[in-house]
């Protein structure tokens, strides 16, 4: 197995604890992949990083324009298991053309102002 680009890798660290660092998120590592979860629910699924598989994240995108965007990025696609449905999209990391840390935080929020309470989405608002 090849580790992941360096590159891929940063903005996955950021990705990762910008996520961590919102208010109630909690990592758990189910099915051996890192999530990122709010009030027990999943914000963020952020795979594996030891080059097994690519790397990339999968998000929550309910804002139509973000959605469309995430989905335009090179090889992102609705994430499996039927999660796409409910839009979440799976956008790979290493790819040339993929997005940078700050889109890919952008996202992150997004999918979590998705997930979180009202009480949780203040806290993060009065930051």
């Amino acid at each position: 197995m090849a580790a992941p680009p360096k590159a891929a890798l940063a903005k996955w660290e950021k990705v990762r604890s910008f996520a961590l660092g919102l208010p109630g998120a909690g990592e758990e590592f189910p099915w051996g992949e890192t999530v990122v979860k709010v009030n027990k629910k999943v914000f963020v699924f952020l795979g594996v990083t030891d080059g097994s598989y690519p790397l990339g994240m999968g998000v929550k995108l309910k804002d139509d324009a973000m959605h469309a965007h995430a989905l335009s990025c090179p090889g992102a696609a609705p994430s499996g298991y039927g999660l796409g449905k409910a839009g979440w999209v799976q956008i790979p990391l290493a790819q040339k053309g993929a997005p940078g840390a700050e889109v890919l935080c952008d996202w992150v929020e997004e999918s979590y102002r998705a997930i979180a309470t009202k009480k949780l989405i203040a806290e993060l608002d009065a930051r």
